[in-house]
């Protein structure tokens, strides 16, 4: 489906609920109900995610429950949601851990089986809500134990060396630097946008020409859950998006793309893979040690800005965070040090 510039996060739910709709038709019949039940309530993105997890667990009965071998998942009625006990909930769980399909290999960590325990559990809710079900046991299920993982982020020295090798292009290959010329200041705009602004790169992506305002130097961003605001930036930012902005006004958009901000190679809006893929390229020019992406760069831009402020409350703001405990988690180990450092600020006796 070619993407309408000007409704990019409409054309993207578009795109994200056809494919749910496709995947939701090889489900159970009941579960169109709960579907259309939560679409006031969960992003089209979030709905998908649901429906991909859901038919992992129908397609999970189907294969080790003797009770529905031979059925087609579509045949698979609303009762069997109280057929099955807290027990049966735990077997799918263990099974989450590593299982094949189609001649491929998956495995799930605790962070990938508490999503498809709340996709469950959600779906359950429902029918419970609405008197349609008697029992609930996904809510007697404990979610898995979700052990923090350290933040990978760059230093400063990293960042300012990151920055270098884009604009300039050094230690790279022969072929990267025949790219590099075409794409240097569009990618000195991106790096230097994600880096000073701690946007998703989801956002990034999405950005349109008119989104800019270099009158207040804020970039209005289309946030989880459909929610505008505006982002600010500094100077550093404002000099690579108007280095950019100076070659972007020279190029010519495909058709539908006259609008975004960052064009591809083919003209077209640029893609969060492409992005990926970009990060990755400088990083390793960097460090060979640390598996950066754009969250990472989101998450040094979150480091930097809660060293400078100390303000955890700004930090959330900033990155979107709906739950200040969010934050918090993320950066619980800088809190600590913070704490520490407090302990020889007040003197008892000069």
């Amino acid at each position: 489906m070619a993407l309408n510039d000007k409704n990019y996060h409409e054309q993207m739910n578009i795109e994200n609920t056809t494919r749910m709709r496709e995947i939701v038709s090889e489900l159970p019949g009941f579960c169109r109900q709960f579907f259309r039940g939560i679409e006031d309530r969960a992003s089209a993105r979030t709905r998908l995610a649901y429906a991909y997890d859901l038919r992992v667990f129908f397609e999970f009965l189907k294969t080790n429950n003797p009770s529905f071998k031979g059925k087609e998942l579509r045949d698979i009625r609303l009762d069997v949601l109280e057929q099955l006990g807290a027990s049966d909930i735990e077997e799918y769980m263990e099974y989450l851990t590593y299982y094949e399909k189609d001649g491929k290999e998956y495995t799930n960590d605790e962070r990938g089986k508490a999503r498809k325990l709340s996709a469950l559990r959600s779906l359950y809710k429902y029918f419970h809500s609405h008197e349609l079900i008697e029992k609930n046991p996904a809510m007697i299920v404990r979610t898995p134990k979700i052990h923090e993982k350290e933040i990978i982020r760059l230093d400063s020295d990293e960042v300012a060396m990151l920055l270098d090798k884009a604009e300039s292009g050094e230690d790279m290959t022969p072929k990267q630097k025949a790219y590099h010329e075409k794409t240097r200041l569009r990618d000195m705009a991106l790096l230097t946008l994600l880096l000073g602004t701690g946007i998703r790169v989801s956002e990034c992506v999405g950005l349109d020409i008119d989104d800019v305002d270099f009158k207040n130097n804020g970039v209005k961003v289309r946030r989880k859950g459909g929610n505008e605001t505006v982002v600010y930036f500094g100077t550093e930012v404002e000099d690579a998006l108007l280095d950019y902005m100076n070659e972007r006004d020279y190029m010519h958009p495909a058709s539908g793309h006259e609008e975004a901000l960052f064009l591809s190679l083919q003209n077209r809006r640029i893609t969060v893979r492409a992005v990926e893929k970009l990060v990755k390229k400088y990083a390793k020019l960097v460090t060979s040690v640390k598996k950066i992406t754009p969250h990472k760069l989101r998450s040094t831009y979150g480091t930097s800005l809660y060293r400078e402020t100390g303000d955890i409350y700004l930090v959330a703001d900033v990155l979107g965070h709906k739950d200040v405990n969010t934050t918090r988690r993320h950066y619980a180990a800088m809190e600590d040090e913070r704490r520490r450092s407090a302990a020889n600020v007040v003197k008892l006796r000069d």
